[in-house]
């Protein structure tokens, strides 16, 4: 009797082991069970590329991508992309957009860049005025002139063009006055007509200076001329712009007022019971 009793629960002890592997067997394999991500693919720089690259099939790569983030504006052939011109630099693996690129009517080259309105002017800077090198394509600046006005004996310096973009950024080789080759820098500027006018102005007798700026800022300032000699000499009155021919004139400077003498003697007297304070000069 307890012999059939122990086989009956032998029995059912392994009807209910089978039973719970079987079914965490069945939990395991759900889990391990991953449905795969619908993808497509975009088109990537293979390489960093710089404003005004005409794109090749060698420039370009594909990626994959999911499908359900479409990402706006992009393209999912390289064939779409060749021929046409970056009108922004992009870095290696960057998503090629269509607002990066230049209509395939505006050409190739840094010209497909300039947007319609605009002007691109390069001007002559050496290492230290170009902000040691960093005024890169894609970077704001501002434009300052060093020279000195007609009819004047003192030479300033003043901001003419503020939160303008670099375009491109390089150097050339030219002759010295001696006709020895040196080389010089080369910065090329997104400007309006205007502006271009300007730049072109100053840049014939004055140095022209980068100042480098935030790209979030594009907050134009009123900066006044600064002088020479007031800046050199220190104690000498500040000069400014006039209006007799731009010429500069001295700032009008308050009268100094006399210091005052020394104070005067104050005396108690003491009289019966009265007190009074008698004042004495002190000169």
């Amino acid at each position: 009797m307890n012999r059939n009793r122990a086989l009956i629960l032998l029995v059912v002890a392994i009807v209910i082991a089978f039973v719970v592997s079987r079914f965490v067997y069945r939990q395991i394999q759900q889990a391990s069970a991953v449905k795969p991500i619908p993808v497509t693919h975009v088109v990537v720089a293979a390489k960093p590329l710089a404003l005004g690259t005409p794109l090749t099939a060698q420039d370009l790569s594909l990626v994959t991508w999911p499908a359900g983030t479409p990402l706006a504006g992009s393209f999912t052939r390289i064939q779409d992309c060749v021929g046409r011109s970056l009108i922004t630099p992009v870095a290696q693996n960057e998503p090629i957009l269509e607002a990066k690129l230049a209509p395939r009517e505006a050409g190739v080259g840094l010209p497909a860049a300039i947007p319609v309105g605009m002007r691109a002017v390069s001007v002559r800077v050496d290492d230290v005025v170009g902000v040691s090198g960093f005024a890169m394509p894609g970077t704001m600046v501002d434009v300052m002139a060093t020279g000195q006005p007609q009819g004047s004996s003192d030479s300033l310096t003043r901001t003419v063009i503020q939160d303008v973009r670099v375009l491109a950024a390089g150097q050339t080789v030219e002759q010295d006055k001696q006709g020895k080759p040196h080389t010089v820098g080369v910065v090329t500027l997104l400007l309006t007509p205007e502006q271009a006018d300007q730049l072109t102005m100053v840049s014939t007798d004055s140095r022209i200076h980068l100042a480098l700026r935030n790209t979030i800022d594009t907050k134009v300032v009123k900066a006044e001329p600064v002088f020479k000699s007031p800046l050199l000499l220190g104690g000498a009155a500040p000069l400014h712009l006039g209006g007799g021919g731009g010429k500069p004139r001295p700032r009008r400077v308050a009268r100094a007022e006399r210091p005052a003498g020394p104070a005067p003697y104050v005396i108690e007297v003491i009289r019966g019971d009265k007190k009074t304070d008698q004042t004495f000069s002190n000169q």
